[in-house]
């Protein structure tokens, strides 16, 4: 929550694990039954949206870049820039943890690229390429 902005509803992040400056973090999301969307989505088979997988990576990439760069979350937030190649494999249900790797590609003209995957176990739940700038006052 210091590198972040996000809170509760839509912190979609636990924690984190694994911290290599400039190089990777994992986040680590405990898929609870109560989750705000299980309801709607879908009433009698809840499925965590696909959209809210790529925000928790994209979290955790804000989070990476945060913390190498040491960015004071006060002064601006990370926000999501593109998406690309994101590939679903597997539902994620209630019970499941994510663990969600992330490494850093590259930094050009303050944008940040990421390559992210959702493991629950040994299973790959999703993937995808992905990239956010800092934008500073945009709170």
């Amino acid at each position: 929550m210091k590198w972040i902005p996000h809170r509760d509803p839509f912190l979609l992040i636990d924690h984190a694990e694994d911290f290599q400056a400039g190089e990777s973090l994992t986040g680590v999301k405990n898929v609870t039954p109560d989750e705000p969307y299980f309801p709607g989505h879908f009433p009698g088979k809840p499925v965590m949206p696909g959209v809210l997988i790529l925000e928790a990576m994209a979290q955790t990439g804000a989070a990476l870049a945060a913390k190498s760069l040491d960015v004071d979350p006060a002064s601006g937030v990370i926000l999501f820039a593109t998406v690309e190649r994101a590939r679903f494999r597997r539902p994620v249900a209630p019970g499941d943890t994510l663990k969600l790797p992330v490494k850093l590609l590259n930094t050009r003209h303050g944008l940040y690229k990421f390559q992210g995957e959702a493991w629950v176990g040994e299973n790959k739940a999703a993937e995808a390429s992905f990239a956010a700038k800092f934008v500073e006052g945009a709170r």
